[in-house]
């Protein structure tokens, strides 16, 4: 008998449950304008905050230089999960607009469509599940 198989009764008879695998999520950003700033990414698995991932408590940011646009987020739970970044290209902290239109450029999970507003949950989510899995997110330029 495995080590493993031995382990897993014993763990449920401590009344332990055994802990779930995680993943990891590594996003490649393309379609960059320049290396200037920042790229600015969220994930959450909650579709009534997509994707202004700020009005969600349990995502996760991440920001890393736009000179090396692969983000990855560890240790993350099985689950639906979507991605919103955007390019922050001067620094400060949000994606600034001119009448409502995104001045820097922004993708999601899935390459999602964007039509008149941003794309729904269902149209950018992910399965993750046990191990790494890899994204590509175009950026996308409306100004």
């Amino acid at each position: 008998m495995k080590p493993a198989l031995i382990l897993l009764p014993a763990a449920m008879a401590l009344g332990g449950a055994v802990a779930p695998e995680h993943a990891s999520l590594t996003v490649g950003v393309t379609g960059l304008r320049s290396t200037r700033g920042l790229v600015q990414a969220c994930i959450t698995a909650d579709p009534a905050t997509f994707p202004d991932c700020q009005k969600d408590p349990h995502a996760r940011h991440l920001s890393v230089p736009a000179g090396n646009p692969a983000i990855t987020f560890a240790n993350v739970a099985p689950g639906r999960y979507a991605v919103a970044l955007f390019h922050d290209e001067n620094g400060n902290g949000r994606l600034d607009k001119v009448l409502m239109v995104p001045k820097e450029g922004f993708g999601f999970s899935r390459d999602a469509p964007v039509r008149f507003g941003p794309p729904r949950f269902a149209a950018a989510a992910l399965t993750l599940g046990e191990g790494e899995v890899r994204a590509e997110i175009r950026m996308r330029y409306l100004l």
